[in-house]
């Protein structure tokens, strides 16, 4: 037998990393929301780009800049939550444009302001606030449509596609507001986020109804306690958050790229715009090589491992001068938030029932946009009180050692497999076995919707069942 040629053999391998582009060829609905929502976060990440260097020009304090991921993370919890709960309360579809026209006008609120030179510090602040709380209750409405248009087995390459698209506009979003806040002032930044919302409107009134399945529930802190409790019982889960928000936390240093830049880098807006985007180059090329992610089982020792690669390229970013080696700490650490990311959302869609995959989605908001604000509070806390080498250097040494403690305090993470069969307590309970099978809103041929059953959402217990798959 002729052995393969070489040729054809890099030709395998390249397939197999290549991103699995395989939601947007079989979902025409999910490919249109797809490319809107990264043209949206293209014009979102330009603003949270443009708010920080704003305040950093007005006060020249990295505390104040931290202030700015302060202030929105109490309406991102109290609103997260609640937003969850109101996902499976109503027409998600229609909760989602109502979000939507809010980010709009918050965007607009932030050319206005600085147009009309009414722009402080304190003026700032408030529109962040308004602005988390809008995008407390889009969030995770926006997360449960993908389980609805596609099969169970596509989430994780929807998770992956999602990220490449998020973080083409981490990439470009960053460099392209230091470039347009160096030249047209922050102002046009928020005009040009204000336009890019009409891709998103576009893409959600394309979509079917979205009324949650099995009948809505009420809204309120009774339901907020139902997912609660519902998290509870899945530890794997939780244990999943945990690792998010020590990373997080204490591994974040975006709050301190403005003045890194200045000092460290001996750089301006331009500089500070690439540390911005370099986590997202990583995270970028990281989906685009990410065709083996679908073949992965372990998903919660892949987040661990991510963590602990975050934690060390943070930590060794901290210690550098160099521009071009600091960019390339940052690449890698993005690269590995992206595959934490992925496998992070995965865990979450197999183990919800529809019933609850709001408020379960609001719970990951709050943690995966909470962390990264209570990091920029730690990181500008602790360069106020040193300097900020010592703030990021110090943060992702206690990553390190943070991680460490959830993989061995919190095991159901490190033995959770996505091809097994949960049996213990860790099992669904009643109230999620009432909740099945799930039908979902598939695209059939020319994009005609189909029905699909599901099968039972998994759970995480340490004591599982094999049901297929590969290791």
């Amino acid at each position: 037998m002729t052995p393969p040629r070489p040729a054809g053999r890099l030709r395998r391998a390249a397939g197999a990393l290549s991103a699995d582009l395989t939601p947007l060829r079989d979902s025409p609905t999910f490919r249109g929301l797809w490319a809107a929502e990264t043209v949206s976060s293209l014009g979102t990440q330009m603003t949270f780009v443009a708010v920080p260097l704003q305040v950093y020009t007005l006060s020249r304090s990295s505390l104040q800049v931290g202030l700015v991921g302060l202030v929105g993370l109490v309406p991102l919890v109290l609103l997260g939550l609640l937003g969850g709960a109101i996902a499976d309360a109503v027409d998600r579809r229609r909760l989602v444009l109502l979000t939507t026209a809010g980010l709009a006008l918050c965007s607009l609120a932030f050319a206005v302001v600085t147009l009309t030179g009414v722009a402080s510090v304190p003026v700032l602040l408030v529109l962040t606030a308004l602005q988390a709380g809008c995008s407390a209750v889009d969030s995770p409405t926006r997360r449960t449509f993908p389980a609805r248009l596609l099969r169970r087995d596509q989430i994780p390459a929807a998770g992956s596609l999602e990220q490449v698209g998020f973080n083409l506009a981490l990439t470009v979003g960053p460099l392209l507001a230091g470039l347009l806040v160096g030249t047209a002032g922050s102002q046009a930044v928020y005009l040009l986020d204000t336009v890019t919302f009409a891709a998103t409107a576009w893409a959600v009134v394309r979509l079917p109804a979205m009324p949650p399945l099995g009948g809505a529930t009420r809204s309120g802190l009774r339901s907020v306690a139902e997912g609660l409790r519902y998290l509870r019982t899945q530890r794997a889960l939780g244990a999943s958050f945990a690792a998010d928000i020590v990373a997080m936390v204490f591994g974040m240093p975006r709050a301190l790229f403005p003045a890194l830049a200045a000092g460290q880098f001996a750089g301006g807006a331009r500089t500070a715009g690439l540390l911005y985007a370099a986590p997202a180059v990583g995270a970028l090329v990281s989906g685009a090589t990410g065709g083996w992610i679908s073949r992965v089982q372990r998903h919660g020792t892949a987040v661990l491992l991510s963590v602990v690669v975050w934690g060390a390229s943070i930590a060794a970013f901290g210690l550098t001068t160099a521009l071009w080696l600091g960019l390339v700490l940052l690449a890698v650490a993005g690269a590995a938030d992206m595959v934490s990311a992925v496998f992070r959302n995965a865990i979450v869609q197999a183990v919800t029932p529809d019933a609850l995959r709001g408020r379960l989605s609001g719970i990951f908001i709050v943690v995966v946009a909470g962390g990264p604000r209570l990091g920029d509070l730690e990181s500008g806390g602790v360069a106020s009180l040193f300097d900020p080498r010592v703030s990021v250097v110090s943060g992702g040494i206690v990553c390190l050692v943070a991680v460490a403690a959830v993989a061995v305090f919190m095991p159901s993470l490190r033995r959770y497999r996505a091809d097994v069969v949960p049996v213990g307590p860790d099992a669904p309970g009643p109230a999620a076995a009432a909740m099945r099978p799930e039908p979902r809103v598939l695209d059939g041929p020319a994009g005609r919707p189909i029905a699909d059953d599901v099968s039972p959402p998994d759970g995480d217990g340490s004591l599982r069942e094999p049901a297929g798959g590969t290791t």
